[in-house]
């Protein structure tokens, strides 16, 4: 896998640019070829695969939300844990989401489910598998994306200090285990879809305790409201 036709922000690209020349990660780059060849819907698109670190730079990050693998739906993954484009319906799991985010904070429910202004406010929205195919949920996984996303968590938890870690669901929190609690904030809950959410992740206040932590630390809060789907920039 080279780096050079990767849109990667410089900040990220100089920290982990490095990983994606391993062999693994070449293997994998053989075997997201191969698929395609086969006639595999991989989703997101190839220019949509890294767009979370592109939307995020490294040292602007302050929150981390760690998904699993992206939406298999057509037109639904765009390279942003848990967010789809303006236009597509709204998946159950954001829905719950935005249902936790009004509950806590009193902001109403927007009208897409695109969260790239969230990423471009300091939001990190990544998930452990970075691609997918259509209609089969965790058909990449254990193909080497975990491997890269868990070095991104480790240079995250190396290089930075103060962040907040929004884990939700087994999977996130099993790779919260690499985070050093004495220098980030931590927080753990139900995963938001329907099969789980009602189980402690509407009610949990992540969103009021990531900003009393930002705060208490003299940072700013992350402003988690979302602008009307007309405003938002078109592709």
């Amino acid at each position: 896998m080279s780096t050079d036709s990767i849109r990667l922000e410089p900040g990220w690209k100089a920290r982990v640019g490095d990983y994606l020349l391993r062999d693994d990660m070449r293997e994998l780059a053989v075997f997201l070829r191969e698929r395609k060849r086969a006639g595999a819907q991989v989703f997101p698109p190839g220019p949509d695969i890294f767009a979370a670190f592109d939307a995020t730079p490294l040292d602007a990050t302050r929150v981390v939300v760690l998904g699993q693998d992206p939406y298999h739906g057509a037109g639904q993954a765009h390279g942003l844990a848990f967010s789809v484009q303006p236009g597509v319906p709204v998946p159950p799991s954001l829905l719950n989401i935005y249902a936790e985010l009004q509950r806590d904070l009193g902001i109403p429910k927007p009208d897409h489910g695109c969260l790239l202004p969230w990423a471009h406010r300091g939001v990190l929205l990544l998930n452990a598998v970075l691609t997918v195919e259509a209609g089969h949920a965790g058909a990449h996984q254990r193909k080497g994306w975990e491997g890269f996303t868990d070095h991104v968590v480790d240079v995250l938890n190396e290089q930075r200090e103060g962040l907040v870690f929004l884990l939700w669901g087994s999977y996130a929190q099993a790779k919260g285990k690499r985070i050093d609690t004495s220098k980030h904030r931590v927080l753990k809950a139900p995963h938001p879809s329907p099969l789980s959410a009602h189980r402690g992740f509407i009610g949990c206040g992540h969103f009021s305790s990531a900003n009393d932590y930002l705060v208490r630390r003299g940072g700013r809060p992350i402003d988690w409201s979302l602008p009307p789907a007309a405003q938002l920039a078109p592709r």
